[in-house]
């Protein structure tokens, strides 16, 4: 059963939305105040899958609310509910990345509706990169092929299939989800890059499209090099050594043709192109912790990370040797 949070100071709005939405199978839990509702999803964290909340309360607002819960739990559909609704509230609410907007008066079938298509779009949405997600809200039903000059990122974990044979499924699914991908997919989004596929416990991030902030190589870098940081972090806290893990990264730079490809059984926003084919040998050959990156991003990082040359290499798929460096870590600023 899916658990649902109502949370608004009036006790006969609480009563009505619990009537109408008991009736799509939810279990409801009702708080009257923000600070009640943040507390009840820290204790139910797993268990609450959406949150309504009204805009104006005592004490913390509704949009306050919705934020602080979002920050417990991301995948939490929150929706905003409002008598009070002006445009200023409905763009403070998007751009905090709530989910939906209800207003005061509500009709029941109404209301049911819009929680279920909310529901909806946020699941939907886990399936799509963000970046991409933005640029198709921007450009409609598609996004056309274009060539742009991007850097890849690719990152795996170091002897999973001896530890896929040592730990049972539960724990398995417990390292991958909650201590690799969650972590360094939200590191990939915050550095700007677009997550752009998982390929068993490989991870494709992409920086420069679908946007491009002029500095996507010294992006994919500074992002590879916390992602590292974050693994080493995590598995300080883990006893014993079958629950840690140790990453390789590969990052190619270069130009791509980018967009949706696909049928019309299944598409996808992906990229194809040299820096793609680089960065994947790269991660295949690199060892335990190391962050091989080829000359072309080199060129773009020198200045910003601290590298040492590992020499000229022959790469599968790619014509002639290739040089490559390892990063070893941000540069210090000069003071």
């Amino acid at each position: 059963m899916i658990g649902l949070l109502v949370v608004d100071d009036e006790e006969g709005v609480r009563r009505s939305l619990k009537r109408a939405l008991e009736r799509d199978g939810y279990e409801i839990s009702l708080a009257k105040e923000g600070s009640e509702a943040i507390a009840i999803v820290r204790e139910n964290r797993e268990r609450i899958e959406t949150v309504i909340s009204d805009y104006k309360m005592p004490g913390i607002d509704g949009l306050e609310t919705l934020i602080e819960i979002g920050r417990i739990n991301p995948e939490i559909t929150r929706i905003m509910l409002t008598g009070y609704a002006t445009m200023e509230s409905a763009i403070e609410s998007v751009n905090a990345g709530i989910d939906g907007f209800l207003t005061k008066p509500f009709e029941n079938i109404e209301l049911r509706a819009k929680v279920r298509e909310y529901n909806i779009k946020k699941r939907l949405k886990q399936f799509v990169s963000e970046n991409v997600y933005s640029k198709l809200q921007q450009e409609g039903k598609n996004i056309m092929p274009e060539t742009k000059r991007v850097a890849i990122l690719f990152c795996d974990i170091r002897g999973f299939t001896k530890m896929s044979e040592r730990l049972n499924a539960d724990e398995i699914s417990n390292i991958l989800n909650i201590h690799y991908f969650s972590p360094l997919d939200n590191i990939i989004c915050e550095h700007g890059g677009t997550l752009d596929k998982h390929i068993g416990d490989s991870i494709m991030g992409v920086f420069g499209a679908p946007f491009t902030y002029g500095d996507d190589a010294v992006r994919a870098v500074m992002c590879a090099i916390e992602m590292r940081d974050e693994i080493n972090r995590l598995n300080e806290n883990v006893s014993g050594e079958d629950g840690k893990i140790s990453v390789g990264f590969g990052i190619g730079t270069g130009g791509v043709l980018a967009g949706i490809f696909g049928s019309s059984r299944k598409k996808e926003y992906t990229v194809f192109g040299r820096p793609v084919i680089v960065a994947a040998r790269l991660e295949r050959i690199a060892k335990e912790n190391q962050i091989l990156i080829c000359e072309e991003t080199y060129e773009e990082v020198s200045d910003i990370a601290r590298v040492e040359k590992m020499g000229a290499i022959q790469l599968k798929g790619i014509k002639g040797k290739s040089d490559i460096y390892n990063v070893l870590g941000k540069r210090e600023k000069m003071s």
